[in-house]
């Protein structure tokens, strides 16, 4: 690396610590996908909209107060809060004309009339106790959890529950779309973000955020360096909180979307929340419910993303005594990874990982054939590239920035399309690589995905 593109890459993620800054003052929502352009396209809603035009979301989140460097009006910053809380989080679309005019313009390839996304009334609903929870030591020598604390817990998950289940009783397809946010994200950015992916989703399903204290202030190196390691302070706490959330009576779906530096915490998370779930002899598909696990621009070593997708596969000794003659199921439907090697802000990472492989830049050459060859036998697996120009600064958003991709994800979550059928006619470059189509390759279909 020479020092000259060094300086550049250090400058540009400056810029990238400073326009995350102005997250909480607001946001275009994002570009019409375009599945819904077309004259002949799906409708936005299915059902008659009424009400509010804002997106009511409910946030999971393990971050505390602001800090002195943070707008101190915010309810949550960039701190560690060392417990777990929950709320309404509610996202206006402004100007608010009413849903007929808001379904207008979220159908149009150029808006006639700018839609923007402000962050509204955010109600804390309740709180699990300080961590660590405080224990009792007994006349016998045994420790337990004290019986205070253990009640507040039993509280704030009765709480949660209630919140959960008032939410599924209004959504229609009985499913929980949880996104989980990247680097340089505050409270805010990481609330615009889902409510625009709910929005687009046709708010058909239960749309929920996990937001971790991921710093966005200061020195960029410090920074990135505290990011990572609250990353890994944040994990117990997404696995706490996709459990509590898999485990509601009606729950079908649970859809893990997660971004950036985020996907590491949902990797994690997942792979603890799976071997706890094989290693106590439960099939995860039957007990967890996922069903579409989506990382967009994973900021992850492709060595550490492979483990956490196959390690358990690699462990005979945790899956014994299995019912039937065949491994456990993790998911009901697919892990898709979107790449993209023009991604500037994972060069960035690359620089101060020394990391050869960032997974969110990889293309179809980068993957070894044998290794593709592995993950087409479980059949689970899709890594999609896009290498088209950057429709966002960074070339690091472009699930939500680029048309094409938004599409595809839409696509897939809200109509079960595979890669290959009508409205997901990507190019295939290996057994488990695609690529979004350019020029005259955009009219090329393959077969269906398995």
């Amino acid at each position: 690396m020479y020092p000259h593109r060094l300086t550049r890459l250090l400058v540009l993620a400056a810029f990238l610590i400073v326009s995350a800054g102005c997250a909480s003052k607001g946001r275009p929502l994002m570009p019409t996908p375009l599945i819904y352009q077309s004259a002949g396209a799906p409708a936005l809603f299915t059902e008659p909209a009424s009400g509010p035009t804002s997106v009511d979301l409910l946030y999971l989140t393990d971050r505390g107060p602001p800090t002195a460097d943070e707008d101190p009006s915010l309810k949550y910053g960039e701190s560690r809060g060392h417990r777990i809380a929950f709320g309404s989080a509610k996202v206006l679309l402004e100007p608010d004309r009413g849903w007929k005019a808001l379904e207008t313009q979220s159908r149009l390839g150029k808006r006639t009339e700018p839609i923007t996304m402000e962050l509204g009334r955010v109600h804390e609903l309740g709180a699990f106790p300080k961590e660590p929870y405080d224990v009792e030591l007994l006349p016998t020598g045994n420790i337990i959890r004290a019986p205070a604390v253990e009640a507040s817990h039993d509280r704030a998950t009765a709480q949660l529950e209630a919140e959960i289940d008032r939410r599924l009783a209004e959504t229609p397809t009985r499913e929980i779309v949880l996104y989980i946010h990247g680097f340089n994200e505050t409270f805010a950015s990481a609330a615009y973000t889902a409510a625009e992916l709910c929005h687009f989703l046709g708010r058909e399903h239960l749309c929920a955020f996990f937001t971790w204290p991921a710093s966005h202030t200061g020195n960029f190196l410090i920074s990135y360096t505290t990011t990572t390691e609250s990353a890994t302070y944040a994990v117990p706490h997404l696995t706490k909180m996709i459990r509590l959330l898999a485990s509601r009576p009606g729950v079908e779906r649970v859809h893990v979307l997660a971004h950036s530096r985020g996907t590491a915490v949902a990797l994690d998370a997942l792979y603890q929340l799976i071997v706890e779930t094989v290693a106590s002899h439960r099939d995860p598909v039957d007990a967890l419910h996922l069903g579409e696990i989506m990382l967009f621009s994973p900021d992850v070593d492709l060595d550490i993303a492979a483990q956490r997708v196959t390690t358990y596969l690699s462990d005979p000794a945790l899956i014994t005594a299995w019912p039937e003659d065949r491994l456990p199921r993790a998911i009901h439907g697919h892990l898709t990874i979107y790449t993209s090697p023009n991604d500037r802000a994972l060069s960035i990472s690359r620089v101060l990982f020394r990391s050869r492989d960032r997974l969110g830049q990889i293309s179809a050459d980068d993957l070894p054939l044998e290794g593709q060859k592995f993950l087409a036998k479980l059949g689970k697996t899709d890594v999609i590239t896009y290498e088209g120009k950057r429709t966002d600064p960074f070339g690091h958003s472009y699930f939500t920035s680029n048309p094409e991709v938004s599409s595809d994800l839409i696509e897939r979550i809200r109509y079960r399309k595979r890669l290959g059928e009508p409205g997901r006619e990507l190019i295939k470059t290996g057994p488990v690589t695609w690529e979004f189509p350019t020029g005259a390759a955009r009219s090329s279909l393959v077969e269906p995905a398995d």
